[in-house]
């Protein structure tokens, strides 16, 4: 079927199930009397058409929302007006959701584009021969994917919203309508927000709902699925499907998690896998009702249910209820023609899958606080370090020297710093994790901002002066490298540890295997969309080289965020992209934000989802596509681009204007007042706001809801025009055609732009002080539109992805009078002295945050 027939279906598809019920569903939504206010849903059609119409005009958001009050609603005060638009937004945040269940509840009518990327298409190639089979078996025995939950703040729907929107989504698919009318009246009435900031373990408990509701099913059902077809080795050490989980365990820059937290989530951790296997056990009760079987079930289910709900002293079971299983299974197989045998099969499945520990929390630190810990517990007389004065002034080469890896029992006293503590106390804290919720309960320890082999090193002392000793040291130490210039060195910190004596010793303990981390977030804060993308490829490359030098099997753990500026957007493609010359055995990546629920908000999409990177790291493997492997000339094009795109970048970032500019036309300030995270906005939260100490996540953030996507896109168009200027267009135009590297990190910047509307803020033009500024960026935003348009073939912005675009403008419609509302509430606060309406500006701009954020889905 030719690919244009197959687009129109999908948008046909797209208009009929998404559009028409959407404008259907949403006519029945705006006729419920929430909060009183009878005329709020008669009202907010008039308002979304007033903004649009205007800022088609370029007109002021401020003049935009007098203009509208003036017109249809002229006999209001001031305050009376701002009641006003805080319901339109309680109106628009719920719109939002609406069209989110009803594109999710239509999502296998028009979420394949094809079965390309899925195990569908895996089982065709398996079903050409025996061979084809064998081949993939291998392959998948070889293969890992490893997906881990964070703990970053964009994920804003609370448990309870989340719940409504998976009701709502199955009433959807049938189109009930009395239960459609009931939801949407319980969620008008639904709390969006928490009126406290969240506590670590407040996080945590919210995005275990997710793997409760979704992953608990979409993980054993792929796996199964996958037994079923193929040969695949279930003793493996390292399963073939794995989750992780940071929240409560990753403390990198928030004081809020202790050791405390980590304590309290692996626990929570371990109760609700349980409760999962009991709700499994009651359905195994109800059919399992044979003789000789009841002795066993019996003593499963006392052993389950303990553990489900009552807190015992906890105990790594996976063993003994594998054990019971099995004797539960062998007896239906061999007395009772093996009725049910497949229940029970589905809850060992589950078992080897899960554990006790349902996901492996990893713990994080700072380099630069884990060089304080080390520097106090060298100096602790009952350690005998032997670590000289001076140390920290020592090269590298000598301090490697200086590390004795001597074993200790050192406690942390009460007296010490709290940082001090908590590191130290944590090393601790997950022994004990390992002993009662088993090995993989908590056995990753990444080190971010990673810059020397000695920060590893380091490490490993603290863990040896805690308590572990050198043979039963069963932890993997995982460096994190974000910046654009410590990617440059990452190569060279790896082979100063894979050739230091202790450290190649303890990588052979854990099966010779070595997990690097990569951040996407900070590298492109850091040196914009061109230049990180290109630094992580590039350190990826030559990772890949020192690792296989020495014999080391590498996995890639990649940290990336919901929007294209944070390593998001079409993820699979970049898996299915590289080259042999790219380690890609093991795909690990964190899900964050708003990724979350677009991506994983139901077992469907999460399943396809992780199909989608398991296909794209078999196919690769198996069929590796010559042209993703770059040679020479394509890798000078590229480096070409991302220096030049870089110094226009650098020259933005050191712009006199540039942090002022963030600081007066976007909720920057105010992000830390958001009641979604427990994280500070910015490291040095008590000084002078400085860039480099801004979180990556609330730098995009902040450029979205100006609706710039500036870091998505800047100094692409000025590299590409370059290339055009210099003669080397049409390389460029093919290594687009043939390169999937270089197209996904294209279709991608796209997608970004696609979410900017620079309307919004052409009043600014204007200005006397940003005017220039604003000017330059809207320069840059125009010619990367035509160079991308021109080196796509395009007419439009993402024309190869026609119902991906449709339901952006759909999005950005729907929020548009909140992005209005935002800039209206910012103008008054940057006009205003009473103290006493300026924290109501501030609510303003804070709420239409959550709507603008869940709107794009993949914004922050």
């Amino acid at each position: 079927m030719p690919s244009t027939l197959k687009l129109s279906q999908r948008e046909t598809a797209f208009n009929h199930e998404v559009v028409t019920r959407f404008e259907l569903y949403n006519s029945l939504f705006q006729t419920l009397p929430f909060y009183q206010v009878k005329d709020t849903g008669i009202l907010l059609p008039f308002f979304s058409s007033h903004c649009e119409k205007e800022a088609n005009k370029h007109i002021s958001p401020a003049s935009v929302i007098e203009s509208f009050f003036k017109k249809y609603v002229p006999d209001i005060d001031h305050r009376e007006q701002i009641n006003r638009m805080f319901r339109f937004i309680q109106y628009i945040e719920r719109q939002v959701v609406l069209f989110d269940a009803i594109e999710d509840s239509s999502f296998s009518k028009i979420g394949r584009s094809d079965d390309s990327g899925t195990l569908q298409s895996l089982l065709q190639q398996a079903s050409i021969s025996e061979q084809s089979r064998n081949n993939i078996s291998q392959k998948l025995n070889d293969f890992s994917l490893r997906l881990v939950l964070t703990a970053h703040p964009t994920q804003f729907y609370p448990g309870s919203v989340l719940g409504i929107m998976t009701d709502l989504i199955e009433a959807l698919k049938t189109n009930d309508i009395n239960s459609i009318d009931v939801l949407l009246q319980q969620l008008g009435k639904t709390p969006f927000f928490n009126k406290t900031s969240p506590t670590p373990v407040d996080e945590a408990v919210s995005l275990v709902w997710f793997l409760e509701n979704i992953f608990y099913h979409a993980v054993a059902g792929i796996q199964s699925k996958l037994e079923e077809e193929f040969d695949v080795d279930t003793d493996r050490s390292n399963q073939l499907l794995e989750l992780g989980f940071w929240p409560g365990g990753d403390r990198d820059g928030n004081p809020n998690v202790t050791t405390e937290t980590t304590k309290s989530v692996a626990s929570f951790l371990r109760q609700r896998i349980f409760r999962c296997y009991y709700r499994d056990f009651r359905v195994l009760k109800r059919r399992i009702t044979f003789r000789g079987v009841e002795k066993a079930m019996a003593t499963l289910e006392k052993l389950i249910y303990q553990h489900a709900y009552n807190k015992p002293e906890p105990k790594d079971l996976q063993p003994e209820l594998l054990d019971v299983l099995q004797s539960i299974r062998q007896t239906l197989i061999t007395e009772h023609d093996s009725l049910f045998v497949n229940i029970v099969e589905d809850l060992i499945k589950k078992v080897r899958l899960f554990g006790c520990y349902f996901a492996t929390l990893d713990i994080r630190q700072d380099s630069r606080i884990l060089r304080q810990v080390f520097d106090f517990g060298a100096q602790q007389p009952n350690i005998q370090a032997g670590i000289k004065s001076g140390y920290n002034e020592l090269g590298e080469e000598e301090k490697l020297k200086q590390l004795s890896f001597n074993e200790a029992d050192f406690q942390c006293p009460d007296d010490a710093d709290d940082m001090i503590c908590d590191t130290l106390n944590t090393i601790r804290l997950m022994k004990q994790i390992q002993t009662g919720n088993g090995e993989k309960a908590c056995q990753r320890f990444i080190i971010s901002n990673c810059q020397q082999a000695s920060d590893i090193l380091q490490l490993i002392n603290l863990f040896l002066w805690s308590g572990w000793k050198k043979d039963e040291l069963t932890v993997d130490f995982m460096p994190l490298f974000e910046t654009v210039n410590d990617l440059k060195h990452a190569a060279g910190v790896m082979e100063a540890l894979y050739t230091h004596p202790f450290y190649k010793e303890h990588l052979l303990k854990r099966g010779n295997m070595q997990t690097i981390m990569l951040g996407f977030s900070d590298s492109t804060k850091d040196g914009g969309y061109l230049m990180a993308n290109w630094s992580i490829y590039k350190a990826k490359v030559e990772l890949t080289a020192i690792a296989r030098k020495y014999g080391i099997a590498l996995a890639f753990f990649d940290g990336r965020g919901g929007p294209p500026a944070r390593g998001g957007g079409k993820t699979h493609r970049f898996y299915a992209s590289m080259g042999e010359e790219i380690a890609n055995e093991h795909i690990q990546l964190t899900i964050q934000g708003q990724t979350v629920s677009s991506q994983y908000g139901s077992v469907e999409t999460a399943r396809f989802n992780m199909e989608q990177l398991i296909n794209a790291g078999i196919v690769s493997a198996l069929q590796p596509n010559r042209n993703d492997l770059l040679d020479n000339r394509h890798k000078e094009l590229i480096s070409l681009m991302a220096e030049e795109s870089y110094k226009l970048f650098m020259d933005l970032r050191q712009h006199p204007l540039f942090v002022e500019y963030l600081e007066k036309f976007s909720p920057l300030k105010l992000l830390s007042h958001i009641n979604i995270s427990s994280r500070p906005t910015r490291r040095n939260a008590g000084s002078a706001l400085k860039l480099e100490d801004l979180r990556a996540i609330s730098f995009v953030t902040a450029w979205s809801q100006l609706k710039q996507s500036i870091p998505g896109f800047y100094g692409v168009g000025t590299a590409l025009n370059k290339m055009k200027e210099t003669g080397n267009w049409k390389e460029v135009k093919d290594l687009y055609s043939s390169s999937g590297f270089f197209k996904t990190m294209v279709d991608n910047c796209t997608m970004s732009m696609s979410k900017s509307d620079f309307r919004v803020t052409a009043y600014l033009e204007k200005d006397k002080k940003f005017g220039q500024f604003w000017k330059m960026l809207k320069d840059e935003f125009e010619l990367t539109k035509t160079m991308l348009l021109d080196l796509t073939g395009s007419n439009v912005l993402m024309e190869e992805y026609p119902v991906e675009r449709r339901s952006i403008a759909i999005r950005e419609r729907i929020v548009l009078p909140l992005v209005i509302i935002q800039h209206y509430a910012l103008n008054c606060l940057n006009n205003s002295t009473d103290e006493e309406l300026n924290k109501i500006y501030d609510k303003l701009v804070i709420r239409t945050v959550y709507g603008i954020v869940n709107a794009g889905r993949n914004l922050a």
